[in-house]
């Protein structure tokens, strides 16, 4: 939504360089958010019952997450006054000298405030998630999403630059933490877990295994990130920014599957725990219905009709490619047949087998990056990711497979592969979507017919449990249960 308002202010190649920075800062956290990651999980673990655990975990994990904050603003301070820095934020002969003395400034700024308004709060959320405060922390983060994303963009429209428009961004993410602070500390006084003085042996242990999740978020990011900062050399600041609006699209659809999956994530480790076999089918079958009854069909209809409306979204400053834009919602597909095998392994903290898997996924999309962007340009990044996220998916797969089978459960065949079904008629959609534009109305009704024929067959396959959960999804949608209450 906020795209066009900065391509109507900004040229191409400063919204490349904003771009950058957050690409920039994302990477240089990855121990930070690791950390955060793992405590998370560690706390899931602990539960409600075990508060003094708990509470010595949470703050010996503050003070090493401040000690990771301060690294992490000592070694951007580094790389913004060096020679890395251009390299980093594109071909450094089409940015001004100004443009990157104010980036360097931003960069550093942001990786400050970083420490107070997300390494601090992102401990005290996962903390409370044990204790049924899920929903109440991701309200507080989407009031903190809107007033950091909205108040840059009345910067923009005002006519600032990119310095003014980062430390507006950085002074709104301070005072937007404040009553975050206070809530969530007065939950903790609520739920009775105790302040702890932080232990060196408990931090150091913890930030000692969380490394293993750091070095897999690094790649994780690389990957579901289109590796950015790998684009970057390879195709300037104007590239960068063809890239990551043409993401948009996938990364919409990718934020839908959180919603859904983030909030199980308590409720489906509680299952594994319990070696509850049905209900842990009815977790995994409410992730794969919003793949086959909203994500496959949605991607096709978006590929048909969302060229005019991307123009118009960019004012013309960004040429649509149909081709880049499949890859890419693709990637997001199969990203969402993995997500079950991914919790299971997340979940219990499988640290070697999500760095492997991480670091093979990484290393594909980084080589084939490498490999064909010069062969295909933009289309040759969107075939990376699609290639890493088959190996991730397969990989992760065979991991939670094979725990599952140790601890008596089993993985649920059938609905696996009705979920890849959708995915390989969206796939083969967008595909003649893309090389035959002027067949659309001629492919688009028969691909909607088949996801609906493959939705029927998923439905009638799923557990009671999960179709009553699809069921509570459906009726709380917005209009729905407004027109339910009306009748």
């Amino acid at each position: 939504m906020l795209v066009p308002v900065y391509l109507s202010h900004w040229n191409v190649a400063t919204y490349g360089v904003w771009i950058a920075i957050q690409a920039l800062i994302s990477i240089m956290s990855t121990f930070d958010f690791g950390h955060q990651e793992f405590l998370g999980y560690e706390f899931l673990r602990l539960g409600r019952d075990n508060r003094l655990e708990l509470g010595r975990f949470l703050w010996s994990g503050i003070s090493v997450g401040l000690l990771i904050s301060s690294v992490q603003v000592l070694a951007l301070i580094g790389i913004s006054y060096t020679d890395i820095l251009p390299k980093l934020l594109g071909k450094s002969d089409v940015l001004q000298p100004g443009l990157l003395h104010d980036a360097s400034l931003v960069i550093v700024a942001q990786s400050f405030i970083w420490m107070l308004s997300t390494s601090v709060p992102g401990l005290l959320f996962r903390a409370l998630a044990p204790f049924g405060y899920y929903p109440r922390m991701a309200w507080w983060n989407l009031f903190s999403s809107f007033v950091t994303g909205v108040a840059p963009v009345i910067a923009v429209l005002r006519g600032a630059g990119l310095l003014t428009t980062g430390l507006v961004f950085v002074a709104t993410c301070l005072v937007a933490s404040l009553p975050v602070y206070v809530d969530s500390l007065r939950l903790l006084a609520r739920e009775q877990v105790p302040f702890s003085w932080p232990s060196t042996a408990i931090g150091s242990r913890n930030f000692g295994r969380s490394l293993a999740v750091s070095g897999k978020w690094l790649l994780e990011n690389a990957r579901q990130q289109g590796a950015r900062l790998v684009l970057a050399p390879l195709v300037g600041a104007a590239g960068l920014t063809a890239f990551s609006t043409m993401r948009t699209g996938a990364n919409v659809a990718l934020q839908g599957l959180h919603t859904v999956v983030h909030p199980l994530m308590p409720e489906l480790m509680r299952f594994l725990h319990q070696r509850d076999q049905a209900r842990m089918e009815s977790a995994f079958g409410t992730v794969w219905f919003v793949l086959v009854a909203a994500l496959a069909p949605g991607v096709v209809l978006v590929q048909a009709f969302v060229e005019p409306l991307y123009l118009l979204w960019t004012r013309g400053q960004v040429p649509f490619n149909p081709a880049l834009f499949a890859a890419l919602s693709l990637s997001v597909l199969i990203y969402a047949v993995a997500q079950p095998a991914i919790a299971v392994v997340q979940g219990n903290n499988l640290l070697r087998a999500q760095l492997l898997l991480s670091a093979a996924a990484a290393a594909l999309v980084v080589s084939s990056i490498y490999l064909l962007v010069p062969l295909l340009g933009l289309v040759g990044a969107g075939a990376a990711l699609v290639v890493a996220e088959l190996a991730a998916t397969l990989g992760y797969r065979l991991v939670a497979q094979r725990w599952l089978r140790q601890n008596g459960l089993h993985w649920p065949k059938q609905h696996f592969l009705i979920a890849n079904t959708s995915m390989l008629i969206a796939a083969l959609a967008m595909a003649a979507l893309v090389l035959l534009p002027a067949a659309k109305w001629f492919i688009l009704p028969i691909a909607l017919l088949l996801l609906l024929g493959n939705l029927w067959r998923y439905w009638a396959a799923l557990p009671a449990l999960a179709t009553q959960h699809a069921l509570r999804i459906v009726a709380n949608l917005p209009g729905i249960k407004q027109f339910v209450l009306l009748k």
